[in-house]
């Protein structure tokens, strides 16, 4: 039996914002609508900590040959090291975007909830604003 019920992406949600880099790795994301996506972040996460709703951030979904990244962005805390200091990013605002992902999306947070039962966690809606798609690339997938 699959650990997992449901396919998840490796989906990188990273923005700066104060003077540092923030980003973390989130397999709970979905998309709700042809422009918009829900992300859960966990309450342990630096980056959900200070997202706010206005915040422009950048969501790049990875390919199959960022294994690496999506290890490393995972393993530390955006307070306690740059993530991003060795893999080549794209700024565009305050949205970071990875480059060689499957997909590179310009996001603005619309709405971050606190559901019954996960009250600590942050369920965060996102409104796509722009979307840059590699049809060459495959999805990196989170097992």
């Amino acid at each position: 039996m699959a650990k997992y019920p449901f396919v998840m992406g490796c989906n990188v949600i990273a923005l700066r914002k104060n003077d540092t880099n923030y980003g973390m790795v989130c397999a709970w994301a979905q998309m709700i609508g042809y422009d918009k996506i829900m992300m859960l972040i966990g309450s342990q996460s630096d980056t959900g900590k200070v997202l706010e709703v206005g915040d422009i951030v950048g969501v790049s979904a990875l390919s199959t040959s960022q294994q690496k990244i999506s290890n490393f962005i995972g393993s530390k805390h955006s307070t306690k090291v740059d993530k991003f200091k060795d893999i080549d990013i794209i700024y565009k605002d305050s949205a970071i975007l990875i480059c060689d992902a499957k997909t590179k999306s310009i996001c603005v947070v619309k709405d971050i909830m606190h559901l019954e039962g996960i009250e600590e966690d942050n369920l965060v809606i996102l409104d796509i604003k722009e979307i840059e798609v590699d049809k060459d690339k495959v999805f990196l997938l989170y097992e």
